[in-house]
Parts: C-alpha cells; sequence; structure tokens
C-alpha cells in the first residue's frame, strides 16, 4: 500500500537533493577539480599541524576514533537495536530493514572507495594511520547511516521528548565529530568527508522512503 501523494513530496524532495550532492561531489572528487584539491590540501595542511602540535588533544581524538565512533562499533550498536527489536516488540521487518540498510551502505560505501581509489594523504611524521582508498570516509559515513536511522526509529515511535533530544544532540556530537576528527588525524581529506556526511544521509533518506512506501506511511513500527 502506498502512502497518499501528499506525505511523499518532501521525503522524495531532500532525498533528489542529497542525491544531486552526492553526484556533484563525486564528480568534482574524481574528476580532480583544481580548487576542490586546493581547497581540501589547504585544510589538510593546517589540521595536520595541529595535530602534530597538540599530542594530548591527538591522543584522546585518536581513541574516540577508534574506539567509540569506529564502523565496527557503529554496526554492532545497529545490531544490537536489531536485536532488541525482535526481542522486545517482534518487530521483524524493521529489524531486518535495519540490519539491510546499515549493511548496504557498507557494501556501497566500499564500492565507491574501490571505484575513485582516491590517495589519502601522505605525511612525513603521520599521526595515525588508515586502509583503503579516501573517498568518502568510511567512519563518517557509517556514523552519519547509524546515527539517522536511530533518530528516525525514535522520532516514529513517539519517544519522549527528552530522550529524542539527548539522542539528538548524542548523535550530532558522533557524526560531526568523527569527520572532523578524521580530517585532524591526517587520514582524510576534508571532501572525504563530507562525501561521508552527504552519502550516509542519501541512504538514510533512500532507506526511510523505501520503509514508509512499504508501511503505507503511516503509524509506528510493527
Amino acid at each position: 500500500m502506498r502512502p497518499p501523494s501528499s506525505d511523499r513530496p518532501a521525503p522524495l524532495l531532500v532525498t533528489a537533493v542529497l542525491a544531486l550532492s552526492s553526484a556533484l561531489l563525486l564528480a568534482l572528487v574524481a574528476g580532480e577539480w583544481p580548487p576542490l584539491v586546493a581547497l581540501d590540501e589547504d585544510i589538510a595542511d593546517t589540521a595536520h599541524g595541529w595535530a602534530v602540535a597538540h599530542h594530548g588533544t591527538t591522543r584522546v581524538l585518536s581513541i574516540l576514533t577508534d574506539r567509540v565512533w569506529d564502523p565496527l562499533a557503529m554496526r554492532l550498536l545497529c545490531a544490537a537495536v536489531a536485536v532488541w527489536l525482535v526481542w522486545r516488540h517482534s518487530a521483524w521487518w524493521t529489524a531486518l530493514w535495519l540490519a539491510l540498510t546499515c549493511a548496504l551502505g557498507t557494501v556501497a560505501q566500499q564500492t565507491l572507495k574501490a571505484a575513485v581509489g582516491r590517495p589519502r594523504p601522505e605525511w612525513p611524521d603521520p599521526v595515525d594511520s588508515a586502509r583503503y582508498a579516501a573517498f568518502p570516509s568510511g567512519h563518517t559515513m557509517t556514523a552519519t547511516v547509524v546515527c539517522g536511522l536511530l533518530l528516525w526509529l525514535l522520532h516514529r515511535c513517539g519517544t519522549g521528548r527528552a530522550l529524542r533530544r539527548t539522542a539528538l544532540i548524542a548523535a550530532g556530537v558522533s557524526v560531526l565529530g568523527v569527520g572532523l576528527t578524521r580530517v585532524w588525524l591526517g587520514v582524510h581529506w576534508p571532501s572525504d568527508v563530507l562525501g561521508g556526511w552527504l552519502l550516509g544521509a542519501l541512504v538514510v533518506a533512500l532507506a526511510v522512503v523505501a520503509y514508509e512506501w512499504e508501511r503505507g506511511g503511516g503509524g509506528h513500527p510493527h
């Protein structure tokens, strides 16, 4: 059953804007557009200088990115919520939707990394290291997908305002923090992080549209 047409334009418009923005950034990165490359290099150079000069801050950010905001930790959080949905509410469809969206986001992320093949920043005095190609930032995209999905579920389930505000703050700090951390540690260009934010938001938007379309556009998760 499809939701009424009046319910669909806003989510579809947001999805279209995110898709166009992501495609534009992908084209600029793949084409190595000189102004973007120059801006990336300037910001990365400045951030790396700060990282080398402020060892304590760099150490804290390294722990956050490797422990709290690590993609594996985010995926485990997503899996835990999926298990809770089945255990407490028998919400099999919602749990499956959550797990599949997270998995498809990871596949899309790795596919784009392989297709673009963008080298990571290289430094004579690196403060951290990372694997795979640079674009998009896997940490940033994973955090955006997981936090976005969980925030939407909280909103749809009608949870209390205090809980939603707390979750929104935690998600905002995580999504913004992990992106800035990846640039500070010198393992990503700023446009890699921007790509992670845009593509992660696009995955969430597509998943929400698909969920609403399947469930009829109203009510709470079953």
